[in-house]
């Protein structure tokens, strides 16, 4: 599932530092570090993540990664966070088992690239407090701006309008995490849309109702 909009009014230029302003300096350094976050963890690991090296790869001081990050779960809750600050959405396909399918096949394919980012710092974040709320943040954030595809499901009459979406969408999604990242299965170009129909025909029943048992 590949954040937040809005925020406070852009400070008058004068007020604001010349590293600070966006798209100045302070902006390409972290661009630059986080680039190398990515870069050393699909390379190593979490294991073989460090500040030297993040710096080396970045070509910045270690000492200014260390003023800013303070250490690797600092680093890696910041990679996560920056995951939410793009203007993702979902596809809309004009059906829900085609948006649905769809949302399978970015995350079939965000799992599958070698090294993959995604599955890194799923493994980082039970090390890391710090990148485990980030994680959370951002899981948050992507289901939330994946309920539109159950909105418009119940726009077309797809859907009744007590569907509860997060059920609808962990359920299309979940084959896909289950089998690629903790069965390590190779990649089935058949299983995005196999559980896209799978979570449409069992919507359809009812099986996401708010009022019905879970």
């Amino acid at each position: 599932m590949t954040d937040p909009t809005g925020g406070p009014p852009e400070p008058a230029r004068t007020a604001t530092p010349p590293d600070r302003r966006p798209g100045g300096r302070t902006a390409r350094v972290r661009a630059q570090v986080l680039e190398a976050v990515r870069a050393e963890l699909g390379e190593h690991g979490y294991e073989g993540l460090t500040i030297e090296g993040v710096a080396a790869r970045a070509g910045v001081h270690r000492t200014t990664v260390y003023r800013r990050w303070e250490d690797v779960g600092g680093l890696l809750a910041d990679v996560l966070d920056a995951a939410g600050e793009d203007d993702w959405e979902p596809a809309d396909t004009g059906s829900l088992r085609g948006d649905l399918t769809a949302l399978n096949d970015e995350i079939q394919e965000s799992l599958v690239v070698r090294p993959s980012i995604p599955q890194a710092l799923m493994a980082a974040s039970f090390r890391s407090a710090r990148a485990a709320d980030a994680q959370q943040r951002l899981w948050e954030d992507r289901y939330a701006r994946c309920e539109i595809i159950v909105e418009r499901a119940v726009k077309r009459g797809e859907l009744p309008s007590h569907t509860d979406a997060r059920r609808l969408l962990i359920a299309s999604t979940a084959p896909l995490y289950h089998q690629l990242v903790l069965l390590r299965t190779a990649p089935d170009p058949q299983m995005s849309a196999r559980a896209a129909t799978t979570t449409t025909l069992a919507a359809a029943a009812g099986a996401f109702d708010r009022a019905a048992p879970v």
